[in-house]
């Protein structure tokens, strides 16, 4: 049996998604409060009732729940209201026009992520609507704050406000996208995230006359060995559970795979070369896979000098450093003052910026295999993996406290003129008018076959 596309809801989800990116919800400032508002008398007009909390001034949530009869455990849908930056300049439409054109809607945030929220409101328009008999709480909440760590939204509310955020389950972004292959689409899933480490480095030397260099001592030349030391580094490969299971489902939906990723699994001590190998056929597939194997330590912020013919006395560098599940940041913190250590431990500072653990969550669950039966009720053939994202979101802070959180916004892959797109956080950033109608329709399924 296939499950139907909803395509009853293609206007009243394409409306309230244009609505939401009209408000410009740019973290920072963020200024969320309008659009949780916004959220919250769209749900009270089908008779929801929806609160709205603030961590600071402007800086609103929306949580509303569907309540169940306790037989089974309560699940939240969780999204967040805040977008990144754009420049207007760059993009060919308005980026808080909220503008339908060529089958999809355009705006920041129409992926990352007002298209989610306005998929998951519409989720529990219907599921009241339809009289669902749940089996538990279904929870919602769109929240303040994720693009810059997420304190003053979703840590906010479950250090403030637990028992109305709360879940043993939780669905939110950062998975959901199919991935083509030979065989048909495979359909990711997030069950994992790198945690954050962002450091500074500040390398001190003495000042001098430019065209004497030899007489000075060069803050820049130091720091210069400072990120050739961290970027030469060749962290230890680590296969973690999530990204074995993406391995193995990936070589048996796609047989040219088999060979490359079969040697990856029995010796990941030589992935480089394995995927060096990959890149020449698959780059992008290559590229995905590279940093979730490992540690990765990136320099992207540097500033020092403050005249041309003045050497300078400082320089400092922002790194951004990405560990896997099963790594500490301790032991990262620890690892990096060593390296820096064998640059030049007198003149050279460290300074923790911020810090955010790794998480994981197991995919052998209730909900995990109703993902997968749901998906393949829409696409017989569908292949459905565990995924690693290398960057965060707010699944963190519930895994913290022992939920299961998946980041699953369902989704084909976007082909503009035959490519594929990706753009969250890019320039023209858009979803398709067809992705929002499987993404509700899959969610529809998924959380009513979950939950009665």
């Amino acid at each position: 049996m296939h499950a139907k596309l909803l395509k009853e809801v293609e206007e009243e989800v394409t409306k309230f998604l244009c609505e939401l990116i009209r408000i410009n919800t740019t973290n920072p400032p963020g200024n969320e409060t309008v659009a949780a508002k916004y959220v919250a008398e769209s749900l009270r007009s089908e008779g929801f009732e929806c609160e709205i909390l603030e961590s600071a001034p402007e800086r609103g949530s929306v949580i509303t729940r569907l309540k169940g009869t306790g037989e089974k455990p309560n699940l939240l849908l969780l999204s967040h209201l805040d977008v990144v930056a754009a420049d207007a300049k760059e993009w060919s439409v308005d980026p808080f026009g909220g503008v339908v054109k060529d089958g999809f809607v355009w705006g920041r945030g129409a992926l990352d992520m007002k298209g989610m929220t306005a998929i998951e409101v519409m989720v529990m328009k219907l599921l009241k609507r339809n009289g669902v008999k749940l089996k538990g709480d279904v929870i919602l909440a769109a929240t303040a704050d994720e693009e810059q760590g997420g304190l003053s939204g979703a840590d906010y509310l479950l250090r403030n406000h637990p028992e109305k955020i709360y879940a043993p389950y939780v669905l939110n972004e950062g998975g959901g996208s199919a991935m083509p292959t030979r065989n048909g689409n495979v359909f990711t899933v997030q069950t994992a995230e790198k945690g954050i480490l962002w450091f500074k480095v500040k390398a001190k030397g003495t000042p001098g006359h430019g065209s004497m260099p030899n007489v000075a001592d060069n803050a820049i030349m130091r720091m210069n060995k400072v990120i050739a030391k961290l970027g030469n580094y060749q962290s230890k490969v680590s296969l973690v559970p999530t990204v074995k299971k993406f391995l193995e489902e990936l070589a048996r939906q796609d047989p040219t795979l088999k060979e490359p990723f079969t040697r990856l699994l029995r010796t990941p001590e030589r992935s480089d070369q394995i995927l060096d190998e990959l890149s020449k056929t698959t780059p992008q597939l290559a590229e995905e896979i590279r940093p979730r194997l490992k540690m990765t330590v990136t320099p992207t912020i540097i500033h020092g000098g403050i005249k041309e013919n003045i050497i300078p006395s400082e320089c400092e560098t922002v790194f951004d450093c990405r560990i896997l599940p099963g790594q500490e940041s301790t032991q990262t913190i620890g690892l990096i003052k060593t390296l820096l250590g064998e640059v030049d431990s007198e003149k050279l500072v460290f300074k923790e910026l911020q810090t955010q653990e790794p998480s994981e969550s197991t995919a052998e669950t209730p909900l995990y295999t109703t993902i997968a039966n749901v998906l393949q009720e829409f696409e017989h053939n569908c292949g459905v993996t565990p995924m690693l994202t290398t960057g965060g979101t707010d699944s963190r802070f519930f895994r913290r406290k022992g939920s299961v959180c998946y980041g699953f916004h369902p989704m084909y892959p976007e082909i503009v003129s035959g490519k594929i797109i990706k753009l969250e956080h890019g320039i023209d950033e858009r979803i398709s008018i067809k992705n929002l109608i499987f993404g509700t329709s899959v969610l529809y399924e998924t959380v009513k076959n979950f939950m009665t």
